[in-house]
């Protein structure tokens, strides 16, 4: 199927009246559109990156890892994981005086026993981008062997669903 061209003609149409005078000509393919290119490349991927399962845990993994944080320190709004999807949709609002105390989230390719990523509670003094390291809030071995044991979870829940 060929596409047209502005003026009504076929791009095959203006190919063969060239070769009709004398002249060689290779068809060469028009770029679509930039919103056919966007449709089509829409449909190839369904949905976006899901942060559960597509977002690296982190090389230093157990010690040092990923967060995605659903709730930010001071924010009145709790966010939710829609774990089919993978979009963090707002659960609730709070309408009182109380604001999340700090940044909660979870720790992507994690699994739980509540079939969730392992929730995370990110302390900092200031709202930073940088790297958290698990400190004393649980002692860090006993830390490290939670996360550990939550990333095998995962990683047999993946094989499970791989072998479906």
């Amino acid at each position: 199927m060929s596409h047209q061209e502005n003026d009504g003609t076929s791009e095959h149409d203006a190919v063969a009246e060239l070769a009709m005078e004398g002249l060689e000509v290779s068809p060469k393919r028009r770029a679509p559109r930039l919103n056919e290119r966007i449709l089509s490349s829409l449909s190839r991927r369904s949905v976006a990156a899901h942060p559960w399962h597509d977002l690296e845990i982190g090389p230093e993994a157990p010690a040092v890892f990923n967060v995605v944080v659903e709730i930010t320190k001071g924010s009145k709004v709790k966010y939710e994981l829609d774990k089919k999807t993978g979009l963090i949709k707002v659960d609730r609002v709070l309408y009182s005086s109380v604001v999340y105390p700090h940044n909660y989230g979870f720790i992507p390719r994690t699994l739980c026993e509540d079939n969730d990523p392992m929730d995370v509670l990110v302390l900092m003094q200031k709202n930073e981008n940088k790297e958290v390291a698990v400190n004393e809030f649980l002692p860090a071995a006993e830390a490290r062997d939670a996360i550990k044991y939550s990333m095998d979870l995962y990683a047999q829940y993946i094989l499970q669903s791989l072998r479906r």
